[in-house]
């Protein structure tokens, strides 16, 4: 079969493919990112690559414009490699990791302090997973031949009180030597059972020398669209290093169902392991070189994520998660050898992932929970988590009810035109001027616009709906005197930006279905909530505190989610950011084995409902179709506001 050379710019990279190889395929191959929302569908529009040297078969669409085409612009998705070729990755199909690991306050910084290492001694909750013991063993001689596992296992139990022990075959392997290297001072690796009733402690790990103060674990946050990782020191409790990158199956559809549909593919589920991995393990190189440890020297690590993600990662059929009645495979894992799953870490370290409730309310809320310890407190607590798919919790140390709702990509630039995730050139911020209608728009990085990130598109509807620009049902205003509203086909947009302004040589709008796509998206936030608090028995007015978790909800203006019915009108006092509260709770389930046992009791405690099957949600999520609701009683400061803005546009047009 005929290959052909592909050179990927501005990459540099060059690798050498069979003929009708895929373009999107071969970029995968080559470790270029091209954005593939649709899971290589063609239907998104967004893998737009420039043909500057050679030829390809197919790739065009109804996404390309004439000016597009002429221009060399295909769909890498569609189109086939039939000759040597110079490929171009344009700014807006590529991706940047690099604002996922800068450092910045949140929007209106409310905040909470996870529980920290002191707290959990004072408190009793420090139970450690694993222990680093050094021993000082007799050397045999003639008279004393035990055997060096035996030796080991009666020093354990005579000077330090440690019974019901068992070893692991890596260190039967090993110890011969180890024992050796030091005459017989050794450190050993202790991992110990949630509950003493629950097993026997093993014996992990052996090492040469007194190394108790180098015992580390991981913590990491297994997402949808990205990955985030803690190396973690137990002896003092303290963050050493941390990386954030997107979660590499992105490729294969933006949404847990996309995945599941490739999963179902011959080989599907095998690749959405391996890439899932594969991120997994460039994020643990990077925290490891960043703390300058030895690998040998992590102990544990501990990993949370949603359901879907927990058995892709896993390698577990997840199909039937997506169908009636959802049921999922498991939603308890044994501890499981961390190099079994591919994961680049000593043949001792067990994998701890975090437990599920149901199909669509995954290990990352359940660590959300135990991070955020709302299963502690008596204050009555939502606790939201947004994203493409958005789980909710309500309930205080008494009970938990949950539930998940499918909110779409449009939080994660899914399913709007110019719609991106939050790197650089997306548009994070804007406003508006009332009399001329001139935008002002901030950008990540503060460089020219490409694109529009999710918390760009709350703050642009918020405003524009609050300035009487757009209407409730999403619309714009064609009778106001601005060449920034047109007509486009069967619908209106506004421009955000001309295209001289852009870093993609095209006007960056935002269209009524945009418009349309965000007001579906928090319609099934809200209407989940509305759901779940009207299914325990409680309304709006009976919140007390909610947590907003999750990496787009830290950057959420709290005042404009508001505007647009996303989150329930409360003083926005009562509203705290938690962060990556699957992250929180991962690295509290390494730091201590009483996080470990509780969460057990948590999940059992934890109602779900499938809002799917409940008849009350249709009819709230109808209602929540409009900016911010039918019923704007909902939402009395907004009412406020707006009927403020009537009668002062009243008293003007009287004086004009």
């Amino acid at each position: 079969m005929k290959t052909y050379k592909i050179l990927f710019l501005p990459h540099q990279k060059e690798i050498e493919v069979q003929d009708k190889t895929v373009l999107i395929r071969a970029a995968m191959e080559a470790g270029v990112h091209i954005n593939a929302s649709c899971g290589g569908e063609g239907v998104c529009g967004k893998c737009r690559v420039i043909i500057e040297q050679g030829q390809v078969e197919g790739g065009l669409s109804e996404k390309l414009s004439r000016e597009d085409i002429e221009k060399g612009y295909r769909q890498a998705c569609q189109a086939r490699i039939v000759s040597d070729l110079v490929v171009r990755i344009p700014v807006e199909s590529a991706i940047d990791s690099t604002i996922l690991n800068l450092q910045s306050a949140p929007r209106k910084a409310a905040g909470i302090q996870e529980m920290n290492f002191n707290e959990l001694k004072e408190k009793g909750l420090f139970v450690p997973p694993v222990e680093k013991r050094y021993l000082e063993i007799p050397e045999p001689s003639a008279q004393d031949n035990l055997p060096d596992i035996t030796r080991l296992i009666g020093f354990l139990k005579l000077n330090h009180d440690e019974h019901r022990l068992e070893v692991d075959l890596s260190v039967i392997r090993k110890i011969p030597d180890v024992l050796r290297k030091n005459r017989f001072k050794v450190t050993a690796t202790l991992a110990r059972p949630v509950r003493k009733t629950d097993g026997r402690t093993r014996i992990i790990n052996i090492q040469p020398g007194d190394t108790t103060d180098r015992n580390f674990a991981i913590a990491m946050d297994i997402g949808t669209t990205t990955i985030y990782g803690q190396l973690i020191d137990l002896k003092s409790g303290k963050v050493l290093s941390q990386y954030g990158d997107f979660n590499g199956q992105i490729s294969y559809g933006d949404d847990v169902i996309s995945r599941i549909v490739y999963a179902e593919k011959p080989g599907g589920l095998e690749i959405l392991q391996q890439v899932v991995i594969g991120t997994i393990n460039k994020v643990i190189q990077k925290i490891i070189q960043r703390a300058g440890i030895d690998p040998d020297e992590i102990s544990t690590i501990t990993l949370a994520g949603n359901t879907t993600m927990t058995q892709l990662m896993l390698k577990i059929n997840p199909r039937h998660i997506r169908r009636s009645p959802y049921v999922p495979a498991s939603t308890l894992f044994p501890p499981i050898k961390a190099a079994e799953l591919g994961i680049e870490l000593g043949d001792h370290v067990a994998a701890l992932v975090y437990p599920a409730v149901s199909s669509y309310v995954g290990g990352d809320i359940v660590a959300g929970v135990m991070g955020s310890g709302m299963y502690r407190s008596e204050v009555l607590t939502l606790y939201i988590d947004i994203g493409t798919n958005a789980e909710i919790v309500i309930g205080n140390r008494d009970w938990l009810a949950c539930a998940a709702c499918s909110a779409g990509p449009a939080f994660e630039g899914g399913g709007v035109q110019f719609g991106m995730r939050a790197t650089r050139g997306a548009i994070e911020d804007f406003s508006v001027d009332p009399v001329t209608i001139e935008p002002m728009i901030i950008t990540i990085g503060n460089v020219r616009p490409k694109g529009i990130c999710g918390s760009g598109l709350i703050s642009m509807v918020a405003t524009l709906f609050e300035m009487g620009i757009i209407n409730n049902a999403g619309k714009f205003n064609p009778d106001l005197n601005t060449s920034r509203i047109r007509r486009n086909d069967n619908f209106y947009e506004y421009v955000l930006a001309w295209k001289e302004e852009t870093q993609i040589d095209r006007d960056v709008v935002l269209t009524e279905p945009d418009i349309d796509n965000l007001i579906r998206a928090k319609g099934a936030i809200y209407s989940g909530c509305r759901t779940l608090l009207e299914e325990v028995g409680l309304n709006v007015a009976d919140i007390e505190r909610i947590f907003l978790a999750g990496g787009f909800g830290s950057y959420v203006d709290l005042e404009k989610a508001m505007t647009i019915g996303l989150l329930p009108e409360i003083d926005p006092d009562k509203v705290i950011y938690i962060g990556n509260g699957s992250l929180m709770g991962a690295k509290m389930s390494a730091l201590t084995n009483r996080i470990r046992r509780d969460v057990v009791e948590v999940t059992k405690k934890m109602t779900n409902f499938e809002l799917s099957e409940t008849p009350s949600y249709m009819d709230h999520y109808v209602a929540a179709l409009f900016l911010p609701h039918t019923d704007i009683e909902q939402f009395p400061k907004l009412k406020a506001r707006l009927e403020g803005r009537k009668r002062l546009n009243k008293k003007t047009v009287s004086k004009n």
